[in-house]
């Protein structure tokens, strides 16, 4: 049993050596966290997730399943990654030389996006489900489409989604 939350439990997961966990985290069924990394306080890592080696993930990140994380990336506080999504960290596989993603606090993205090594993806920013993302992020803008590019900022996407809360 891993070391998770009172709420879950976690089967047949791994915690490498040297991997740091926080308080209140909970580490879903089926998932593997690579050596030394380290992941905040609060955290929630979806089934069949797997967070490489020497991966630094904030307080407060919601992991949902399927998610890849490669050694080098780092996710700030708050962020959301939907189902399914792959962040890379080799631009020429399979070179020995690789390059982390970073995603500020508070990014949302959605499932299945696709993110290409070495980008940055903007504090308060949202990627669209699907997304090829390409090229860095700005703050606050929303992207998405094969290859995502910048549609609206995230006041609209706020706007829009208390619409549909509303509706």
């Amino acid at each position: 049993m891993i070391p998770t939350s009172k709420n879950s439990k976690s089967y047949l997961s791994h915690i490498g050596k040297g991997a740091k966990i926080g308080k209140n985290v909970s580490i879903w069924n089926f998932c593997y966290i690579g050596n030394n990394s380290v992941i905040g306080d609060a955290v929630s890592i979806g089934s069949l997730s797997h967070i490489d080696y020497g991966v630094q993930i904030g307080k407060g990140t919601r992991i949902e399943g399927m998610v890849y994380i490669p050694p080098k990336t780092r996710i700030g506080k708050n962020v959301f990654l939907g189902p399914g999504v792959v962040i890379t960290n080799d631009p020429y596989p399979t070179s020995k030389k690789l390059v982390g993603v970073q995603i500020e606090d508070g990014a949302i993205i959605g499932a299945g996006a696709i993110l290409k090594a070495g980008i940055k993806i903007g504090h308060e920013s949202v990627i669209g489900m699907g997304s090829l993302v390409l090229d860095d992020v700005p703050p606050e803008t929303v992207v998405f489409g094969s290859p995502a590019k910048p549609k609206y900022k995230k006041s609209d996407y706020n706007r829009k989604r208390v619409t549909w809360e509303n509706s």
